[in-house]
Protein backbone atom coordinates (compact mmCIF):
# COMPACT_ATOMS: atom_id res chain seq x y z
CA UNK A 1 0.00 0.00 0.00
CA UNK A 2 1.31 3.45 -0.89
CA UNK A 3 2.22 5.49 2.19
CA UNK A 4 1.43 8.84 0.55
CA UNK A 5 -2.05 8.00 -0.74
CA UNK A 6 -3.78 10.25 1.82
CA UNK A 7 -1.52 13.25 1.30
CA UNK A 8 -3.69 16.17 0.26
CA UNK A 9 -6.92 14.16 0.41
CA UNK A 10 -9.93 16.00 1.85
CA UNK A 11 -12.09 14.32 4.46
CA UNK A 12 -15.42 15.14 6.04
CA UNK A 13 -15.90 13.56 9.47
CA UNK A 14 -18.95 13.98 11.68
CA UNK A 15 -18.52 13.57 15.42
CA UNK A 16 -20.29 13.48 18.76
CA UNK A 17 -23.97 13.76 19.66
CA UNK A 18 -26.56 16.29 18.59
CA UNK A 19 -28.85 18.21 20.91
CA UNK A 20 -32.49 18.71 19.98
CA UNK A 21 -34.04 21.54 21.98
CA UNK A 22 -37.29 21.11 23.95
CA UNK A 23 -37.35 24.63 25.36
CA UNK A 24 -34.72 27.34 26.06
CA UNK A 25 -33.03 25.23 28.78
CA UNK A 26 -33.71 21.56 27.96
CA UNK A 27 -32.78 19.25 25.11
CA UNK A 28 -32.84 15.61 23.99
CA UNK A 29 -29.44 14.02 23.30
CA UNK A 30 -27.47 10.78 23.64
CA UNK A 31 -24.33 9.43 25.32
CA UNK A 32 -21.87 9.89 22.45
CA UNK A 33 -18.53 11.29 23.63
CA UNK A 34 -17.03 11.91 20.17
CA UNK A 35 -13.86 10.05 21.17
CA UNK A 36 -13.95 7.62 18.24
CA UNK A 37 -14.52 10.27 15.58
CA UNK A 38 -11.84 12.57 16.97
CA UNK A 39 -9.36 9.66 17.06
CA UNK A 40 -10.17 8.96 13.40
CA UNK A 41 -9.64 12.62 12.51
CA UNK A 42 -6.27 12.63 14.28
CA UNK A 43 -5.16 9.43 12.53
CA UNK A 44 -5.92 10.85 9.07
CA UNK A 45 -4.29 14.19 9.92
CA UNK A 46 -1.11 12.36 10.90
CA UNK A 47 -0.99 10.87 7.41
CA UNK A 48 -1.27 14.05 5.38
CA UNK A 49 -5.03 14.49 4.95
CA UNK A 50 -7.04 17.69 5.29
CA UNK A 51 -9.97 17.15 7.66
CA UNK A 52 -13.28 18.99 7.95
CA UNK A 53 -14.58 17.89 11.35
CA UNK A 54 -18.23 18.74 11.97
CA UNK A 55 -18.76 18.13 15.66
CA UNK A 56 -21.64 18.13 18.07
CA UNK A 57 -20.98 19.18 21.70
CA UNK A 58 -18.00 17.23 23.11
CA UNK A 59 -15.29 17.76 25.72
CA UNK A 60 -12.34 17.10 23.41
CA UNK A 61 -9.72 19.51 22.11
CA UNK A 62 -8.01 18.85 18.78
CA UNK A 63 -5.84 21.32 16.91
CA UNK A 64 -3.92 20.87 13.66
CA UNK A 65 -2.97 23.14 10.73
CA UNK A 66 -4.92 20.93 8.31
CA UNK A 67 -8.01 20.68 10.53
CA UNK A 68 -11.13 22.79 10.07
CA UNK A 69 -13.42 22.27 13.07
CA UNK A 70 -17.07 23.28 12.75
CA UNK A 71 -19.06 23.12 16.00
CA UNK A 72 -22.81 22.51 15.86
CA UNK A 73 -25.62 21.52 18.20
CA UNK A 74 -28.66 20.15 16.37
CA UNK A 75 -28.95 17.57 13.60
CA UNK A 76 -30.14 20.25 11.19
CA UNK A 77 -27.11 22.42 12.00
CA UNK A 78 -24.85 19.42 11.38
CA UNK A 79 -26.51 18.71 8.04
CA UNK A 80 -26.20 22.31 6.84
CA UNK A 81 -22.53 22.38 7.89
CA UNK A 82 -21.83 19.10 6.06
CA UNK A 83 -23.50 20.35 2.88
CA UNK A 84 -20.72 22.93 2.54
CA UNK A 85 -18.18 20.12 2.09
CA UNK A 86 -20.04 17.38 0.18
CA UNK A 87 -18.76 18.33 -3.26
CA UNK A 88 -15.14 18.96 -2.32
CA UNK A 89 -14.23 15.93 -0.20
CA UNK A 90 -12.64 12.67 -1.31
CA UNK A 91 -13.79 10.73 1.76
CA UNK A 92 -16.73 11.16 4.13
CA UNK A 93 -16.88 9.33 7.47
CA UNK A 94 -20.19 9.62 9.30
CA UNK A 95 -19.28 8.82 12.91
CA UNK A 96 -21.64 11.20 14.73
CA UNK A 97 -24.58 9.89 16.76
CA UNK A 98 -27.13 12.11 15.07
CA UNK A 99 -30.61 12.24 16.60
CA UNK A 100 -33.14 10.55 14.33
CA UNK A 101 -35.96 12.74 15.65
CA UNK A 102 -36.49 16.22 17.08
CA UNK A 103 -39.46 17.90 18.79
CA UNK A 104 -41.88 19.33 16.23
CA UNK A 105 -42.10 22.55 18.24
CA UNK A 106 -39.66 24.16 20.66
CA UNK A 107 -41.39 25.82 23.60
CA UNK A 108 -40.64 29.54 23.74
CA UNK A 109 -40.58 29.49 27.53
CA UNK A 110 -39.25 26.93 29.99
CA UNK A 111 -41.72 24.08 30.36
CA UNK A 112 -43.00 24.17 33.93
CA UNK A 113 -43.45 21.13 36.10
CA UNK A 114 -47.06 19.99 36.32
CA UNK A 115 -48.91 17.19 38.05
CA UNK A 116 -49.83 15.78 34.67
CA UNK A 117 -47.57 14.25 32.06
CA UNK A 118 -46.98 16.17 28.85
CA UNK A 119 -46.60 14.80 25.35
CA UNK A 120 -43.96 15.74 22.80
CA UNK A 121 -44.65 15.25 19.11
CA UNK A 122 -41.45 14.25 17.33
CA UNK A 123 -40.57 14.65 13.65
CA UNK A 124 -37.80 13.04 11.63
CA UNK A 125 -34.44 14.70 11.19
CA UNK A 126 -32.65 14.64 7.86
CA UNK A 127 -30.40 11.59 7.39
CA UNK A 128 -27.05 13.23 6.60
CA UNK A 129 -25.27 10.11 5.37
CA UNK A 130 -28.25 9.15 3.19
CA UNK A 131 -28.28 12.59 1.58
CA UNK A 132 -24.55 12.34 0.83
CA UNK A 133 -25.10 8.87 -0.60
CA UNK A 134 -27.55 10.29 -3.14
CA UNK A 135 -25.04 12.79 -4.55
CA UNK A 136 -21.66 11.12 -4.03
CA UNK A 137 -19.59 10.44 -7.12
CA UNK A 138 -17.74 7.22 -8.05
CA UNK A 139 -14.53 8.97 -6.96
CA UNK A 140 -15.77 9.59 -3.42
CA UNK A 141 -15.62 7.12 -0.53
CA UNK A 142 -18.43 7.05 2.03
CA UNK A 143 -18.05 5.32 5.40
CA UNK A 144 -20.79 4.87 7.98
CA UNK A 145 -21.14 3.63 11.53
CA UNK A 146 -23.71 1.20 12.89
CA UNK A 147 -24.06 1.03 16.66
CA UNK A 148 -26.59 -1.71 17.29
CA UNK A 149 -28.27 -3.52 20.18
CA UNK A 150 -29.71 -6.51 18.26
CA UNK A 151 -29.49 -8.17 14.83
CA UNK A 152 -26.28 -6.23 14.44
CA UNK A 153 -25.03 -7.56 11.11
CA UNK A 154 -28.47 -7.39 9.47
CA UNK A 155 -28.88 -3.73 10.43
CA UNK A 156 -25.32 -2.87 9.38
CA UNK A 157 -25.77 -4.42 5.92
CA UNK A 158 -29.09 -2.61 5.61
CA UNK A 159 -27.33 0.70 6.18
CA UNK A 160 -24.61 -0.25 3.70
CA UNK A 161 -27.20 -0.61 0.96
CA UNK A 162 -29.62 2.17 1.89
CA UNK A 163 -27.02 4.90 2.35
CA UNK A 164 -24.71 3.95 -0.52
CA UNK A 165 -21.79 3.35 1.84
CA UNK A 166 -18.56 1.82 0.61
CA UNK A 167 -17.88 0.53 4.10
CA UNK A 168 -19.73 0.25 7.43
CA UNK A 169 -18.12 0.15 10.86
CA UNK A 170 -20.23 -2.04 13.15
CA UNK A 171 -20.01 -2.08 16.90
CA UNK A 172 -22.45 -3.57 19.37
CA UNK A 173 -23.86 -2.28 22.64
CA UNK A 174 -23.54 -5.89 23.81
CA UNK A 175 -19.73 -5.81 23.69
CA UNK A 176 -18.19 -4.92 27.02
CA UNK A 177 -16.10 -1.72 27.08
CA UNK A 178 -16.92 -1.01 23.44
CA UNK A 179 -19.62 1.61 23.86
CA UNK A 180 -20.10 5.22 24.94
CA UNK A 181 -17.57 6.76 27.29
CA UNK A 182 -14.89 4.07 27.11
CA UNK A 183 -11.46 4.59 25.57
CA UNK A 184 -11.74 1.18 23.89
CA UNK A 185 -13.87 -0.17 21.05
CA UNK A 186 -14.51 -3.44 19.26
CA UNK A 187 -15.53 -3.25 15.62
CA UNK A 188 -16.33 -5.23 12.52
CA UNK A 189 -15.90 -3.75 9.04
CA UNK A 190 -18.30 -4.66 6.25
CA UNK A 191 -17.49 -3.53 2.72
CA UNK A 192 -19.66 -3.01 -0.33
CA UNK A 193 -18.88 -6.50 -1.61
CA UNK A 194 -20.14 -7.79 1.79
CA UNK A 195 -16.68 -8.96 2.81
CA UNK A 196 -16.20 -8.75 6.56
CA UNK A 197 -13.26 -8.18 8.85
CA UNK A 198 -13.57 -8.56 12.61
CA UNK A 199 -11.26 -6.96 15.15
CA UNK A 200 -10.64 -7.60 18.86
CA UNK A 201 -11.15 -5.01 21.59
CA UNK A 202 -8.57 -2.23 21.13
CA UNK A 203 -7.98 1.35 22.20
CA UNK A 204 -9.90 3.87 20.13
CA UNK A 205 -6.60 5.19 18.80
CA UNK A 206 -5.75 1.70 17.50
CA UNK A 207 -9.27 1.30 16.10
CA UNK A 208 -8.92 4.66 14.34
CA UNK A 209 -5.69 3.46 12.73
CA UNK A 210 -7.42 0.24 11.60
CA UNK A 211 -10.22 2.27 10.03
CA UNK A 212 -7.75 4.60 8.33
CA UNK A 213 -5.86 1.61 6.93
CA UNK A 214 -9.03 0.04 5.49
CA UNK A 215 -10.23 3.34 4.02
CA UNK A 216 -6.81 3.92 2.49
CA UNK A 217 -7.02 0.50 0.84
CA UNK A 218 -10.35 1.49 -0.70
CA UNK A 219 -8.90 4.73 -2.02
CA UNK A 220 -5.90 2.93 -3.48
CA UNK A 221 -8.15 0.34 -5.16
CA UNK A 222 -10.13 3.17 -6.76
CA UNK A 223 -6.91 4.74 -8.03
CA UNK A 224 -5.79 1.45 -9.56
CA UNK A 225 -9.12 1.10 -11.36
CA UNK A 226 -8.85 4.68 -12.66
CA UNK A 227 -5.31 4.06 -13.88
CA UNK A 228 -6.38 0.85 -15.64
CA UNK A 229 -9.22 2.65 -17.42
CA UNK A 230 -6.90 5.45 -18.55
CA UNK A 231 -4.32 2.95 -19.76
CA UNK A 232 -6.99 1.07 -21.70
CA UNK A 233 -8.34 4.28 -23.25
CA UNK A 234 -4.83 5.39 -24.25
CA UNK A 235 -4.18 2.04 -25.94
CA UNK A 236 -7.17 2.45 -28.26
CA UNK A 237 -6.92 6.12 -29.13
Amino acid sequence: MRTDILSGKKLLITAGPTREALDPVRYISNHSSGKMAYAIAESFLQHGAHVYLVSGPVCIDLKHPRLKLVKVNSANEMYLACCRFFEMVDIAIFAAAVADYRPEKIAEQKIKKDDNAFLIKMVKNVDIAYEFGKVKTPNQVSVGFALETNDEMTHAIGKLNKKNFDMVILNSMNDERATFGFDTNKISIIKKDFSQKHFPLKTKKEVADDIRYEVTNLVEEMHLVEESILEYENMYR
